[in-house]
């Protein structure tokens, strides 16, 4: 796991709009972020502020500038950001819940900016916990694995809480609170309360949403990110390697070989072959060009 990154969110996870805004606002003006006036630009208080810059930059729809000495920090458009939040991308609005799961693997993806979270998705295997228990197998994985690390316990729970409140959705009116409705992640419901409000668990299997070509272009971008231009991949690494579609999304091996199948009947590139009792994920094309043509394809379907 790299850039071990703790609480650049300000305590706030990312609210419905703060991603477009933050892209639009950007792409119009690189430095809008360091400006005095930005608060008044985006309409929130100067904390959120630097919360939606975390979070363009951790979703990777802004990259910053390489910097010269002396010179404040910008930001600039990713292509991941264009193809999704540019007035003529995929889902500008964010009105697919798909996009939501793309958001999703895109912040869990290397290099992630959200180290938290990646521990959670990726290396936490505890069926059901209280957030005392994910604060402290957190500590423990830092302690365990970064020894040199100083990190605060506030800033462990600051993260915990914020992810918990990001993706838990709340259904006992005594204590919904705005800062809990107003999560668009809510909806994949990923994490959810287990018996009662403290307890919690990681819904693993198919989720409202998360649609065959969201599984197969991840899986295609993860095999070209560990493997380059390779034209096979093990099923068992897509569920189960640090980083993979099957840690980022909670699948099952059902889920995941459903969902090839299914692509595979638009996209005769994608198959299965097998090796000595071994299920590969195999590919005729560059990995990352055929991810593309699949969401190409999704969103331009979903327009029409």
């Amino acid at each position: 796991m790299e850039n071990l990154i703790f609480a650049r969110h300000e305590t706030f996870h990312p609210r419905y709009g703060w991603l477009k805004k933050g892209f639009d606002k950007a792409s119009t003006d690189k430095a809008i972020f360091l400006k005095d006036d930005a608060s008044v630009v985006f309409g929130v208080g100067k904390n959120m502020v630097k919360a939606i810059r975390y979070w363009c930059h951790a979703y990777k729809v802004l990259n910053t500038f390489p910097q010269k000495r002396n010179e404040s920090e910008k930001f600039a458009p990713l292509v991941f950001g264009e193809r999704l939040l540019s007035d003529t991308g995929w889902d500008p609005y964010l009105e697919d819940l798909a996009s939501l799961w793309l958001l999703h693997w895109k912040l869990l993806q290397a290099p992630c900016y959200a180290t938290t979270w990646h521990f959670v998705f990726n290396k936490f295997y505890k069926n059901v916990f209280t957030v005392e228990e994910l604060v402290n197998s957190l500590k423990e994985y830092i302690y365990s694995n970064h020894p040199s690390l100083k990190v605060s316990d506030s800033s462990i729970v600051k993260d915990v809480n914020c992810l918990l409140r990001m993706y838990v959705e709340q259904t006992n009116s005594k204590i919904l609170k705005e800062d809990s409705i107003d999560s668009p992640f809510t909806e994949l419901n990923l994490i959810k309360n287990y018996g009662d409000s403290k307890h919690f668990t990681l819904n693993v299997g198919s989720k409202p949403g998360l649609v065959p070509e969201i599984i197969v272009a991840t899986c295609l971008e993860y095999a070209s990110i560990v493997e380059g231009k390779a034209k096979t991949f093990s099923i068992q690494r897509l569920l189960y390697e640090d980083g993979s579609p099957g840690l980022t999304f909670k699948l099952t091996e059902n889920v995941l070989i459903e969902s090839i199948e299914e692509v595979a009947r638009s996209f005769p590139d994608i198959s299965f072959s097998g090796t000595a009792g071994l299920i590969q994920f195999s590919y005729a094309q560059e990995p990352i060009l055929l991810a593309e043509q699949i969401l190409n394809l999704y969103y331009k379907n979903r327009r029409n």
